[in-house]
């Protein structure tokens, strides 16, 4: 295999859930993979089962001098996944100002800083992507936060994604339903304490919009990641991809 069909990967919040899913299949298919995230235990936990091709390095997504070290601390790496993100609910008449822009830091702005320094680093062949969300293509009550950073991540990608149309660059979005995730599970245990009601009734409220009526494997994701950064990819450009059993 040449350098550019095993070419090295970054991904953000690759310590837990779908980041750390798409590191282990990135780095059993052959690929030198660098997870980033702030938190040091569930990076080295992740870094321990990868067979040697997984390291790691400790950045902050929103704060733009810390992603500019994490691009040289990992060197040069043609594809980047801007996966880390976070989620809180809330009715929007008791949503703080300080929570939107928290929302909007981690989700958006971390977003376009990963994207913007990784395009810089790229030299020829590349790939951007983003996790974003089917909250990116739609609206869902109590997360509006949340639904405006991801429409946000979605324009960005489809605007960039016409910048570089001409290079051997691409640009896409992936936009999963409900994760079988950490993230998911908080969710899950916040409708319980708020509204009383069971986990039973709380997953429920959570995989209803999927047709499949189940929650999306961190796998899943992964697999859509590895497509777009493969050969027979080159004409998916500007896509915001749903993984949603039919919701979107």
């Amino acid at each position: 295999m040449t350098a550019r069909e095993k070419p090295r990967v970054l991904i953000t919040g690759g310590g837990t859930g779908t980041g750390a899913a798409m590191a282990l299949a990135f780095a059993a298919s052959g690929h030198e993979v660098v997870i980033a995230g702030r938190r040091a235990g569930p990076l080295d936990e992740v870094a321990a089962q990868g067979g040697g091709r997984i390291s790691r390095v400790i950045a902050d997504i929103t704060d733009e001098a810390s992603v500019a070290a994490m691009f040289r601390e990992a060197g040069p790496c043609p594809i980047v996944i801007a996966n880390a993100g976070a989620a809180s609910s809330a009715p929007f008449a008791k949503t703080t100002l300080a929570d939107f822009e928290a929302s909007i830091a981690v989700n958006l702005t971390g977003t376009f800083l990963t994207l913007r320094d990784g395009l810089r680093q790229i030299d020829g062949w590349g790939r951007l992507i983003a996790i974003a969300s089917t909250a990116a293509l739609k609206g869902y009550a109590y997360v509006a936060p949340y639904a405006a950073a991801k429409h946000g991540v979605v324009g960005m990608v489809r605007a960039l994604a016409l910048e570089v149309a001409r290079r051997e660059v691409t640009v896409n979005a992936i936009c999963p339903g409900f994760l079988d995730t950490e993230m998911t599970a908080r969710s899950i245990d916040n409708i319980v304490q708020k509204t009383g009601r069971s986990r039973d009734d709380a997953m429920a409220s959570l995989t209803a919009p999927n047709p499949q009526r189940r929650l999306i494997a961190p796998e899943e994701v992964a697999a859509a990641a590895m497509y777009l950064s493969a050969p027979g990819s080159e004409g998916i450009n500007g896509l915001a991809l749903p993984i949603s059993g039919g919701e979107i």
